[in-house]
């Protein structure tokens, strides 16, 4: 049997899509079969944030620049513990990266990981044919080339393929326990971080403040959180139909009584948003890149900003609900930010954390510090 260059057997890779697409490659990682729903990326950096950011729990994603894992892995560019995303689908990987902190070759750590990836592949085909049907459902599959496969039974099963974002998927990916973070420099305030599949970047941000933050999961309840005694809240990004989390804006709701200050980012958006009586839908492909404009209202400032979301707050329910436009997407006029006539709260769709990405959107943190200050008689 051939051997590739580091004497290893020679791995091939199939997508077999709902929509009766099938795509043959060349595979790198971890060799096995995965399902979920194919979504794309437009960062041209940035492949190990992605990989490990947990709003791709359940997605198998697309890598729309050509080139990926020139810089190889470091463990600093981690969003959380380990991989989140199903498999990986690029253009051409590269198995020699070259970079001073680089402690592995991308090929390897998914293999590590048990991550199956495919390259050589027409990515921007299956990119187009996303942004044409919507992100679809299917099935990547790595292998042994002298192993034979049966392209019509994986046909079959991919026509089966669960959606994801019919679970709970944000309870999967939370933690299971309370964190406490302490800050990089004291402030003497503390933050309580619901978590529903926050990024690292996020608590960093919140520590370079110096917050004190506490993480805790996704279900709990409103007076476990106030006997945290919080200066403020921030809802978290993560994974899913945030409709499907129906306690969780309930538990939203009964917090904003309390006139603490909140801050949502992504999912934490959308689920204020549902908490203040608005609604959610599921875009066609989503939002998921490092160069997403969006417009602040108020300003007429544009920003440039990263994104990761599947799903967005109709436009249309915030005209009955106790919420206020503030943000919108340039390229598609969907919502981008919301806050609450008379209230400290307020969420923004995009990250600004943007890690990696733009930091246009950094302020966005140190508004919501001073709403919490504000709140404490601090200014």
């Amino acid at each position: 049997m051939e051997k590739n260059k580091n004497g290893r057997k020679k791995k091939k890779a199939i997508i077999v899509l709902a929509d009766g697409t099938v795509v043959h490659g060349e595979g790198f990682g971890a060799v096995g079969e995965v399902d979920g729903e194919f979504v794309f990326n437009t960062g041209m950096v940035g492949y190990v944030e992605s990989i490990t950011d947990p709003s791709y729990w359940g997605q198998i994603l697309i890598q729309t620049y050509p080139l990926i894992g020139n810089y190889g892995v470091n463990p600093e560019d981690f969003e959380s513990d380990k991989p989140k995303i199903r498999g990986f689908v690029v253009r051409e990987c590269i198995e020699t990266p070259s970079h001073k902190n680089s402690v592995m070759s991308l090929p390897e750590w998914l293999e590590k990981e048990s991550i199956p990836g495919i390259s050589r592949v027409d990515t921007r085909m299956l990119t187009q044919r996303i942004r044409v049907k919507g992100t679809q459902l299917g099935i990547l599959k790595v292998y042994y080339e002298d192993e034979s496969i049966d392209v019509d039974e994986l046909l079959e099963k991919a026509k089966r393929v669960h959606d994801p974002n019919r679970r709970n998927l944000a309870a999967e990916v939370s933690t299971k326990n309370i964190i406490e973070h302490a800050p990089i420099k004291e402030n003497g305030l503390s933050i309580v971080l619901m978590d529903f599949g926050v990024k690292k970047s996020i608590i960093l941000n919140l520590l370079k403040l110096g917050f004190r933050v506490i993480q805790v999961p996704h279900d709990t309840r409103v007076d476990k959180i106030m006997d945290l005694e919080p200066d403020g809240i921030l809802v978290s990004n993560g994974p899913g139909d945030p409709a499907i989390l129906d306690y969780a804006f309930k538990t939203i709701r009964g917090l904003i009584e309390y006139g603490i200050p909140i801050f949502g980012i992504c999912l934490g958006n959308q689920l204020i948003s549902l908490a203040l009586g608005a609604s959610t839908y599921k875009l066609k492909f989503g939002h998921r890149g490092q160069n997403h404009p969006c417009i602040d209202l108020e300003t007429d400032r544009v920003c440039i900003t990263s994104q990761n979301h599947g799903f967005a707050v109709s436009k249309e329910s915030i005209e009955d609900s106790r919420l206020k436009l503030t943000h919108l997407n340039v390229n598609d006029g969907t919502v981008e930010g919301v806050e609450m006539e008379g209230k400290p709260v307020f969420g923004v769709q995009f990250h600004p954390e943007a890690s990696p990405g733009p930091l246009d959107a950094r302020v966005y943190f140190e508004k919501f510090m001073k709403l919490v200050e504000k709140s404490k008689g601090i200014v």
